[in-house]
């Protein structure tokens, strides 16, 4: 959106998003000739790094989509990871915080810093209560259960605390209508006016709804937040497409329950004939322990019309006996030991249409795998 607005920016946009990752980022882009026009750095930054970050710059805006449990053996639950962040905020008291006010964790922060929320203001379905594996069920105040007006996916959604009065706060942007979603993309309703989202699933709508809030800070024409939206494609594993023998084969990254699970919620609106692939890796960038695989919703993928499951990965067991469980037909499986042989199952899958669920480093190795193949052309 800012680029489109004919403003120059640049953006760690391999995915380095620790402190290395971004100096290099500042340091490839640096100019040693002054400019006479405004440039803009759009950095993603790792939630332990951005102590690291602010304390060398003051952004202008920091913004925070939300917080579920990810690589425990890392960062512990949500609240070690919220603490984290919010070392690095009281860093810049400056800058403009955008929030998610539809995460819990996210309001009544006592900053300093000017606050920005946006939300939810229509209900995806009638469901208010709280799923047992969500992250975060408790009042952040007292510790009393969370009730909902209405919810969006896990923890997220229009709540209150009917013990202290601790409730979402005032949402700033939101997003007033879900006019149509399909495995393509969705059409929402903001301030009155419609605009197309050119990816999938809930989580989509939120980032969405989270770049038109930046953008309209930024004073960015809505012409240009309308076009971008709907003309946004993938970056590397975040629904990614790609041709292989004919087949659309489909890249999504997982990295925690609440993910995978707004992930399988997407590939849920397709009602074709599908193939899915898994990819579970369990190295440091994905964190050690695979346990959290359990907390995933698979059982709902028995309701589509799947016709074979190929398994892969360093924990190939795990997730073959998680899936069996989860009440997938396991004369579907087809355990693959390596990626060649992957790409292989791929190419000789009956269905047109092919899903791979992949976890950070599984995801990372298996697309270099297809670029040396020539299946991909950029391979950042």
């Amino acid at each position: 959106m800012i680029q489109k607005s004919g403003k120059d920016v640049i953006t760690n946009n391999t995915g380095a998003n620790m402190l290395p990752g971004i100096v290099s980022c500042l340091v490839e882009n640096f100019r040693y000739k002054k400019q006479n026009y405004e440039r803009y750095a759009v950095i993603e930054i790792d939630e332990a790094n951005l102590k690291l970050v602010t304390e060398h710059l003051d952004p202008y805006i920091i913004t925070v989509t939300n917080l579920f449990r990810d690589q425990l053996d890392r960062f512990g639950e949500v609240y070690t990871t919220l603490n984290k962040i919010l070392e690095g905020i009281k860093k810049t008291s400056d800058s403009t915080l955008v929030l998610n006010g539809d995460e819990s964790l996210l309001g009544d922060l006592e900053l300093n810093n000017p606050c920005v929320y946006f939300g939810f203001n229509t209900a995806l379905d009638n469901n208010k209560i709280i799923d047992i594996n969500s992250d975060a069920k408790y009042c952040k105040k007292c510790k009393s259960p969370y009730k909902y007006h209405y919810i969006s996916y896990n923890h997220l959604g229009n709540f209150y605390c009917s013990n202290c009065g601790y409730k979402r706060p005032n949402l700033n942007y939101s997003v007033d209508k879900i006019v149509e979603q399909s495995s393509e993309g969705s059409l929402i309703q903001i301030d009155n006016n419609e605009y197309y989202i050119n990816q999938p699933g809930t989580y989509n709508i939120y980032n969405g709804l989270c770049a038109y809030s930046i953008a309209k800070l930024l004073n960015i024409n809505n012409s240009v937040i309308f076009n971008s939206l709907k003309s946004q494609r993938s970056s590397f594993g975040r629904q990614e497409s790609v041709i292989i023998n004919n087949k659309i084969v489909k890249i999504i990254l997982v990295k925690n329950p609440a993910g995978f699970d707004e992930a399988i919620n997407t590939i849920m609106l397709d009602k074709r004939k599908l193939s899915l692939a898994f990819i579970l890796n369990d190295n440091y960038a994905d964190g050690r322990d695979v346990s959290w695989i359990w907390d995933v919703a698979f059982e709902k993928l028995t309701c589509l019309n799947i016709t074979s499951v190929m398994i892969a990965g360093i924990r190939v067991s795990d997730m073959a006996v998680r899936l069996k469980i989860a009440g997938l037909n396991i004369e579907d499986f087809l355990l693959c030991q390596n990626h060649e042989e992957l790409l292989t199952t791929i190419m000789n899958s009956e269905n047109d249409t092919i899903y791979i669920l992949a976890t950070y480093t599984a995801m990372i190795s298996f697309r270099k795998h297809l670029h040396n193949k020539g299946y991909i052309n950029k391979l950042w």
